[in-house]
């Protein structure tokens, strides 16, 4: 009946069905939600365009993808600049000159750089065993202390004295006052929110809502000769090796009578004792003028069945078990995986879809 099956409607599976679909195959597209879009979908609420699932800021170097997102919906002017609130104090991030005066007083770059190969030759760390002494070497006591340790146990579950090192392979450090905290050439948020992009995406697509693949496998795999999976790859293979570790996230959300809240679309809370890791105020993300706000607290744990399993835990036991999913779906002839969950790694959006530009055959 179809040329694809696509388990999933998120950026890869909305993606690969337009291209799909332009080179003249017939695409189902299920979703175990009863909405599309994935982790990019957006509720309405009072006006607001609200990210049900966390902020997601796109953000590319690659004009490609750009102009191509850009073709279905235009994108604003949005710039993410992040504050930290430790104890009541606010700093910016990623870490630069407006930082080191919040910590330090420090005006001067000099001085900036100074202070912190002052803090990292104390610490004394050659070969860092763990994330704590990994972000020490990299950048000192007094920021790791209060803008990463906390923040980073919340999100992770776990001591940073128990999580490996190469979790921070490096920490951004400006010394300019710059609170862009992307590099990328461009950045921005959809006008009118990213359901516009899937919906666009989709137009002329087959899709079904509330369908759920594993409820019905053998129906749904006799349906297409080719299927594209974005959910889990251990469920895939019905946990045959075993089942490979998650962090879900929960969003406690709130419509509040005051206009503006907190004056940005995302203050991280980094202080441990402070049991959400940040706060979204979503009509930041579009300039919003509207009379009420919407706020999202987050607040990170480890994943159960039932839960929605957000980001992979890359860790030495998880990524060993992976691999040896990834063998078998390598294998697989007529079988495409695609996106965080089957391919078990953290997306940014314009890789997921630099990725499905890239498929050569259809």
């Amino acid at each position: 009946m179809y040329d694809y099956l696509i388990v999933g409607s998120g950026l890869f599976g909305a993606t690969f069905a337009y291209r799909a679909n332009l080179k003249g195959k017939k695409c189902l597209i299920i979703e175990k939600r009863p909405h599309l879009g994935g982790n990019v979908y957006c509720d309405n609420m009072e006006g607001i365009n609200v990210h049900r699932y966390g902020a997601h800021i796109f953000h590319t170097s690659n004009k490609e993808v750009w102009n191509f997102v850009n073709s279905f919906v235009e994108f604003n002017r949005y710039t993410n600049a992040p504050i930290a609130n430790f104890r009541g104090k606010l700093y910016n991030l990623p870490f630069n000159m407006n930082t080191f005066y919040a910590l330090w007083g420090i005006t001067n770059p000099a001085e900036a750089r100074e202070k912190i190969e002052q803090q990292r030759k104390e610490a004394g760390i050659s070969n860092p065993k763990n994330l704590e002494e990994q972000a020490i070497s990299l950048v000192g006591k007094d920021i790791f202390e209060i803008l990463i340790k906390g923040y980073t146990e919340k999100q992770w579950g776990r001591n940073c004295t128990e999580l490996p090192a190469f979790i921070i392979k490096r920490l951004p450090v400006r010394f300019t006052f710059d609170n862009n905290y992307f590099n990328d050439l461009y950045q921005g948020i959809p006008i009118g929110g990213y359901n516009k992009l899937i919906n666009a995406l989709l137009t002329n697509i087959e899709t079904k809502c509330n369908t759920d693949f594993f409820a019905n496998r053998n129906y749904f795999e006799n349906l297409a000769p080719k299927i594209v999976f974005t959910g889990k790859i251990d469920e895939f293979y019905n946990y045959c090796f075993g089942k490979l570790d998650y962090r879900t996230v929960k969003f406690e959300t709130e419509i509040l009578e005051c206009e503006n809240y907190q004056g940005n679309a995302v203050v991280n809370y980094t202080d441990k004792t402070i049991p959400y890791t940040r706060i979204i105020e979503h009509k930041h993300f579009e300039f919003g003028i509207q009379p009420k706000t919407v706020i999202s607290r987050e607040y990170s744990s480890e994943y159960t069945e039932g839960s929605e399993p957000f980001y992979p835990i890359n860790d030495e036991r998880n990524s060993t078990l992976y691999a040896r999913y990834k063998l078998l779906a390598d294998n697989e002839k007529n079988i495409i995986f695609g996106g965080r969950l089957a391919e078990y790694q953290y997306y940014d959006m314009d890789k997921i879809i630099e990725k499905v530009l890239n498929i050569k055959e259809f």
